[in-house]
């Protein structure tokens, strides 16, 4: 599996990344134990994880993704066989979240004991905190940095604006910069990312992990009606694209699947990975079935008339 180098961190990334949003949450740690494994496996060694995980789900407090990772690692004994990212700035309750230095340095150490290692490889900001000046966020990260408890830093839900005054502000006071950008952006949701923060991104040369890769299932092709979000604890989200763009898009990926003998999921993932600017999107799985559907998108090889095609039914800024 071909991977690529993440900035001047020295990281290298598979043509995929894991998402550990799932382990927790939709998963147990049975569950997430065999499907990690299998990942790994199959070259997946890229696994991206926050410490909110799974803080939006009734009676959990944040914490249980790492929590269940770091069990892995710590049974399975293969730190060095694996590349860890995790986040920080969420609310994870009164008075923790943000990127203060005091917030970070207390957040880490937290992630770092869940995770059960000495080191994280990609610390990300995961949204923006207004309130704190970008040097002293960058401050902090050089810090953990030095201290060898952080390998590289990323953000995640920048604007285009501060992603570059952060860019601006490490290059000018000499500071840790950001290597990476997490934004929202799929074959569906274009315009927050094509708009401004590709360009940035590839004149500075960082790396892009999409999030909701696959625009929370509904680029799987699962839900194509209002009968088919019944009962899903997903409905709220996926409802928004049941448009006629929504359908033109399933219309196009279900074409490029069978041209392709693939699957909607694989196209659409297959789709990022063709974008220049695109490291490799972010992509959860429940199940051995659906990590082997992720697993067929790194070996898809769209040709330029079906890239036309499904840029055509997306709209260049949709």
């Amino acid at each position: 599996m071909q991977k690529r180098k993440l900035g001047n961190s020295g990281l290298q990334i598979p043509p995929l990344v894991l998402g550990g949003n799932v382990f927790g949450w939709t998963l147990d740690q049975a569950a997430s134990f065999r499907l990690l494994d299998e990942a790994l496996d199959a070259g997946l060694n890229f696994i991206d994880t926050a410490d909110v995980y799974s803080r939006f789900v009734p009676g959990h407090a944040g914490g249980e993704s790492e929590t269940i990772i770091g069990r892995w690692i710590r049974e399975r004994n293969n730190r060095d066989r694996v590349v860890l990212a995790t986040k920080v700035g969420m609310q994870m309750g009164p008075g923790k979240e943000g990127l203060s230095k005091a917030y970070i340095l207390r957040a880490v150490e937290d992630s770092l004991r869940r995770l059960q290692t000495e080191y994280i490889d990609l610390y990300q900001s995961h949204t923006d905190d207004a309130h704190t000046p970008i040097e002293e966020v960058l401050g902090t990260y050089a810090d953990l940095i030095r201290a060898g408890k952080v390998r590289a830093i990323g953000a995640s839900n920048y604007t285009g604006a501060r992603l570059a005054q952060a860019l601006e502000t490490s290059k000018r006071q000499g500071l840790p910069r950001y290597e990476s950008l997490q934004p929202l952006y799929n074959l569906h949701d274009r315009a927050g990312y094509e708009t401004d923060l590709e360009d940035i991104c590839r004149r500075h040369g960082l790396g892009v992990f999409p999030y909701f890769a696959l625009a929370s299932g509904f680029l799987t092709g699962k839900y194509r009606s209002k009968q088919d979000l019944e009962g899903k604890a997903r409905s709220f989200i996926v409802a928004p694209y049941l448009t006629p763009r929504g359908d033109a898009i399933l219309k196009a990926l279900d074409g490029a699947a069978r041209s392709l003998h693939g699957t909607p999921a694989s196209v659409a993932l297959a789709w990022l990975i063709a974008r220049p600017s695109v490291t490799a999107p972010i992509a959860s799985a429940t199940s051995s079935a659906q990590l082997r559907s992720l697993l067929e998108a790194i070996d898809l090889k769209l040709d330029p008339r079906t890239i036309e095609a499904l840029d055509r039914a997306s709209g260049a800024h949709g």
